[in-house]
């Protein structure tokens, strides 16, 4: 018995990632060892602290039952709390706030809130998968890839008035994935006031907000403005818990009324042990400053971005040194998809940049989710491979 896609799902194309675990499998089937720097997934355990506050929560009967798909109060005002000591924003917890299975999840489930067959969604390319097919393309909309920049370090051109004013939603990333790039609060402003003009939601990414390295801080983008902007955030990078899949929006309430209302009819919620436990993890910040845990992560990946981007270098690629993020970006001679190939011979990962969209081509990304011992054995076999 077979059974036809919907046509929404025919016209997404293979998931990047899951090309690329399966090429690994097949490699490793066959005995090669590899060294993995493709999906940007933490190597460094979860902290102590939080392992053990879960630890703690799940012993409590009382967090065994259904949460709640918009989040638990205390969770909510956890994280309106976080956002009023790191970014100066007051946040309404009720109203402003809502829990997600991972920053991910909302990031699609908006699309289902408010946007409608044909409507055009503005994405950033290249950039993360989601925004164009699992927001724009499975609700039947017309995803409208801007690209960025390289000469104006992976911003969009030199006006916001080169976007497309009839789009329903734009979608911004900074710290950038995949480039690592930064952005400036008036950069952001001028993007804002574009948003406020032409009634665009701004749909703000900001997972990468506490992944920052030298002297670069990332704002919010509700420290310029909360009107029709609802922010994503995660705990996966911050404090290395991509496996427990949570996240957080917040913005205009009236955008987390709609996320919720979507919530409501596909998901439970994330599990209150779980919550619990990042609400303390949040309350680690008692200023803007980061906490003695993520800085420690921080120095870690800092160690490996000097290593690595000294190495690739040496080989004569035009490596920048990014402020933001655990990811190398870089330009290769011909096709990223080629490179990529060529180096997973020799048992080294990266990620081929077309997966992130057409302006990605010719580019690769390199996440610094390896130990250095493991990146200088890359940079070895990465030397013969060329």
């Amino acid at each position: 018995m077979t059974f036809e896609y919907a046509n929404r799902v025919k016209k997404i194309p293979p998931y990047l990632f899951a090309e690329i675990e399966e090429k690994i499998r097949i490699r490793q089937a066959h005995g090669v060892d590899i060294i993995d720097f493709g999906i940007g997934d933490p190597d460094i355990p979860t902290p102590k602290l939080i392992v053990e506050e879960i630890a703690k929560q799940l012993r409590d009967p009382k967090n065994h039952n259904y949460p709640t798909s918009a989040g638990e109060p205390e969770t909510r005002k956890a994280v309106a709390d976080w956002y009023k000591r790191r970014f100066g924003v007051d946040v309404e917890p009720q109203g402003e706030v809502c829990i997600l299975l991972g920053s991910k999840e909302g990031l699609a489930n908006l699309a289902r809130a408010f946007v409608n067959p044909g409507d055009k969604v503005l994405v950033p390319d290249p950039a993360y998968p989601v925004y164009a097919q699992g927001a724009a393309m499975l609700c039947d909309a017309v995803a409208v890839r801007v690209p960025l920049q390289p000469r104006r370090n992976f911003w969009f051109e030199d006006s916001p008035r080169e976007l497309d004013p009839e789009a329903k939603m734009l979608y911004v990333n900074y710290p950038n994935n995949p480039t690592g790039a930064v952005a400036t609060k008036d950069y952001l402003r001028g993007l804002y006031r574009w948003c406020v003009e032409t009634h665009t939601i701004m749909a703000y990414d900001n997972a990468y907000s506490e992944l920052t390295f030298d002297d670069y801080i990332a704002p919010s983008m509700l420290e310029i403005g909360k009107e029709g902007t609802i922010e994503f955030g995660s705990l996966s990078k911050t404090f290395n818990m991509t496996g427990y899949r949570l996240g957080y929006a917040v913005g205009d309430a009236e955008l987390i009324s709609g996320l919720k209302k979507v919530k409501a009819q596909v998901d439970s919620g994330a599990p209150k042990f779980i919550q619990k436990a990042a609400a303390m993890a949040l309350e680690q910040y008692t200023g803007s400053e980061k906490p003695p845990m993520v800085k420690e992560s921080i120095a870690i990946y800092e160690k490996r971005r000097n290593v690595l981007v000294a190495g690739l270098r040496e080989m004569g690629f035009k490596v920048p040194m990014p402020k933001g993020t655990f990811y190398l970006w870089f330009p290769v001679e011909g096709s990223s998809l080629k490179f990529a190939d060529k180096m997973l011979e020799h048992g080294v990962v990266v990620t081929p940049g077309v997966g992130f969209g057409p302006a990605g081509e010719g580019f690769v990304r390199m996440a610094l989710t390896q130990p250095v011992e493991r990146m200088e054995e890359a940079l070895v076999r990465m030397k013969k491979a060329l």
